[in-house]
């Protein structure tokens, strides 16, 4: 049966540029005819991966990385130390195996290139695949032949399809030399955007040079430098979705599965993007959190804000936001009937703010709670 966990955010967003364009403002898009703040779903997927580390231990994650063959030849070396001069060109003949694409890697400045090679473009691996990579190199060369026979092929590959950590098995894997080696996200994150048009602001900045300013010559006690750092503030919106049963095929077992789950949904609350964190100081944490559990299709509340918050200086825009977004979800519900299995709300609100959206809990109870609901409907558990 079909499991999907949507987890929506309303949060306030202070004087910040957490996600830059390639000019360095803050990125923006056009949404119910004006302009909002956006906020890439690439950035704040990242920002969740990293924050895993408080929640996983460094086995069940894995490397995203185009320096395959370097990761994996101090792997080899790790296992077999007697095998250390041979440990690269043993990792290259695994990555040829797989059929992935090798290229030289460029020399750093000022110095010669190790003729090293690595992969044209970022591979997502799990450290226990690394691991069993390695030992496949290592056997087959204490066995005297290299990977380049057809069962050894087959052998590389099926590493590849097993041992998925558990950010691989959440956000995918693409190799765009074999398709059969790419894992299917059980993950989708959207881009946030205000809920109400923003536009960027600058911020005109002079840095001080100490020295000239303790000199008496008071013509040369100007700044060191000056320039300006584009920004924006907005209250936003915020949404993911996880397929429970893609998670599961990805992972293999109900416990990594419900880990994966619980993880994300504490790391994806509060984590945040980290451009320019040291100039604004801009983490926040969420007014309000929804969590559904449904079983007939992902559902986004994000056109609760296609026609964008008025400015309202009497009320702000978050509390407005979040009775926007709950008669939003009774509308889908009595027009579409989607009805989640079961609603829980984290929020600063009143409690009639959030009630039609679900069951009002804390943030410490949400994630086992959810843990709860969505493992009695994995395979192999008896619902109550």
């Amino acid at each position: 049966m079909n499991t999907y966990v949507d987890i929506h955010i309303v949060q306030d967003l202070p004087p910040s540029c957490i996600n830059r364009d390639d000019s360095g403002s803050p990125k923006s898009a056009i949404y119910g005819g004006v302009q909002r703040l956006r906020i890439s779903s690439q950035s704040w997927k990242r920002a969740t991966r990293h924050d895993f580390t408080d929640y996983l231990d460094a086995s069940e994650l894995g490397t995203r990385t185009k320096r395959v063959v370097e990761v994996l030849a101090k792997e080899i070396a790790r296992q077999a130390e007697d095998l250390s001069d041979q440990a690269r060109r043993l990792a290259e003949q695994v990555f040829q195996a797989a059929k992935i694409k090798l290229v030289d890697s460029r020399a750093k400045n000022g110095e010669e290139s190790l003729k090293s090679q690595e992969s044209g473009y970022l591979i997502f691996l799990s450290h226990r695949q690394i691991a069993m990579l390695a030992e496949l190199a290592i056997a087959s060369n204490r066995s005297g032949k290299a990977l380049d026979k057809k069962a050894d092929k087959k052998a590389v590959k099926a590493i590849f399809k097993s041992g998925n950590s558990i950010d691989v098995a959440l956000f995918g894997r693409m190799v765009a030399d074999d398709a059969d080696l790419n894992v299917d996200a059980a993950c989708q994150v959207a881009h946030a955007i205000s809920t109400h048009a923003a536009e960027n602001e600058f911020d005109f900045y002079t840095a001080v040079d100490d020295e000239k300013a303790r000199s008496e010559e008071k013509e040369d006690a100007g700044a060191g430098m000056m320039g300006t750092v584009e920004f924006s503030s907005a209250t936003i919106y915020r949404y993911a979705t996880i397929n429970i049963g893609m998670l599961l095929e990805n992972l293999g077992n109900n416990e990594a599965t419900l880990r994966a789950l619980t993880a994300f949904i504490k790391s994806f609350i509060r984590s945040m993007p980290t451009g320019k964190q040291n100039t604004f100081a801009n983490r926040t944490l969420p007014d309000t959190v929804v969590i559904h559990i449904r079983e007939d299709q992902p559902v986004s509340f994000v056109g609760a804000f296609e026609k964008p918050i008025a400015q309202d200086l009497t009320e702000g825009y978050v509390t407005r936001s979040v009775r926007q977004l709950a008669d939003h979800e009774r509308k889908l519900e009595e027009t579409y009937g989607f009805k989640p299995l079961h609603g829980f709300a984290v929020s600063m609100e009143s409690p009639e703010a959030v009630e039609s959206l679900g069951e009002r809990i804390s943030f410490a109870d949400l994630d086992g709670r959810v843990r709860e609901v969505v493992a009695r409907r994995l395979p192999g558990v008896e619902s109550e």
